[in-house]
């Protein structure tokens, strides 16, 4: 007994589909709408209470009453906090301090500056004067006298200390010393150096008279015959020579040398060419007939059975998966309508909700 299933009618659905979609219609139908409906209402129904009652509320009763609340706090705070603080110093603390003021320049004019000037007058000023002149008295008869006292002291001292000293080392010691060494210094340099250095200077000249001169000269004489009566012959005959050289013998063989280079070019240019002639004939030609009427044709025929065969192949497999899979839900292209909930165009006949498996005999 053979079995088939009944393509269904539409796009293709299944009755696991139509099973599930009639319960979500029904769901979106009682519920949904409803609550949608109810919904917009109620944003309606705000919105006409928010123009027509609590704005004109606002405008004409809370504002008001918020700016007059606002206006009696400012006043509270202001009654509590600024106005008190201000009396108080405009009425209480000014007039103090202005009070205390006059008082303290009354006293200072009536009492403290008549006390100064007596303190002043009669009291401050001969004492100074007799300090001035303790002073004076101390600085003449005792600060003087113990003033120079120290300072022939502390002179004493240092001249005993830093300068007698020296004076004696200088005076006694190193002069002489250094007498006794020039003494020495002349007597060497009279009775030794001097000698010496005339004996010196004396071979000097001698060596140079003697034997430097008359040596200088006779090398001197030698290199000067030497250059003219060997040196400049032999280069002149090297140089005769060498042109004679360059111009009978080696201008002639290099002339050879690059002619017979010149033609053993030509030569195994034209052996080239020859290779090249019957390398083409032999080869060259053959290989472009064999590829040309040969290995062309029968890659396009190669290349066409390819893509015969690949055809083939995608349709066999385009076969077999419809047969095991199907063919894919494809929406008609005359409505893009869609109910609610469903897959299906507005205008297409409707599937079967559950499809049986016919029997066939």
């Amino acid at each position: 007994m053979d079995m088939d299933k009944r393509a269904p009618a539409g796009d293709g659905e299944g009755c696991l589909v139509g099973v599930i979609r009639i319960p979500v219609k029904i769901v979106a139908v009682l519920v949904v709408l409803p609550v949608r409906v109810v919904w917009e209402l109620l944003v309606a129904a705000a919105r006409a209470v928010h123009r027509h009652v609590l704005g004109p509320l606002y405008v004409h009763v809370v504002e008001p009453l918020l700016r007059a609340l606002g206006w009696l706090l400012t006043t509270l705070l202001k009654l509590v906090f600024v106005w008190p603080w201000v009396g108080l110093w405009r009425y209480l603390l000014v007039p103090v301090g202005q009070g205390l003021a006059w008082l303290a320049r009354g006293l200072y004019d009536q009492a403290l500056a008549p006390a100064g000037r007596f303190l002043t007058g009669h009291l401050l000023r001969p004492l100074g004067a007799g300090l001035a002149w303790l002073g004076r008295g101390g600085m003449r008869y005792l600060l003087a006298p113990l003033a120079k006292g120290v300072a022939w002291i502390a002179w004493a001292v240092g001249m005993t200390l830093f300068v007698w000293p020296w004076v004696a080392l200088w005076r006694y010691v190193l002069t002489p010393v250094g007498r006794g060494i020039a003494w020495l210094a002349a007597a060497v340099y009279r009775y030794v150096l001097t000698p010496v250095g005339h004996g010196l200077v004396w071979l000097l000249v001698a060596v140079f008279r003697y034997l430097l001169r008359p040596v200088g000269l006779g090398l001197a004489w030698l290199v000067a015959a030497l250059y003219r009566y060997l040196l400049r012959p032999a280069g002149l005959g090297i140089g005769w020579l060498a042109a004679a050289l360059y111009r009978y013998l080696l201008t002639p063989l290099g002339q050879v040398l690059v002619w017979a280079w010149h033609v053993a070019g030509r030569i195994v240019a034209a052996l080239w060419r020859g290779l090249k002639l019957v390398g083409w004939v032999l080869v060259g030609w053959p290989a472009s007939r064999v590829y040309r009427h040969v290995l062309t044709p029968v890659g396009h025929a190669a290349r066409e059975v390819w893509r015969t065969g690949r055809a083939a192949v995608r349709e066999a497999r385009a076969t077999v998966r419809r047969a095991l899979f199907g063919t894919p839900p494809v929406e008609p292209a005359r409505s893009r309508a869609r109910t609610l909930g469903s897959t299906t165009a507005a205008d297409a006949a409707p599937a079967d909700e559950i499809s049986l498996p016919r029997r066939q005999g």
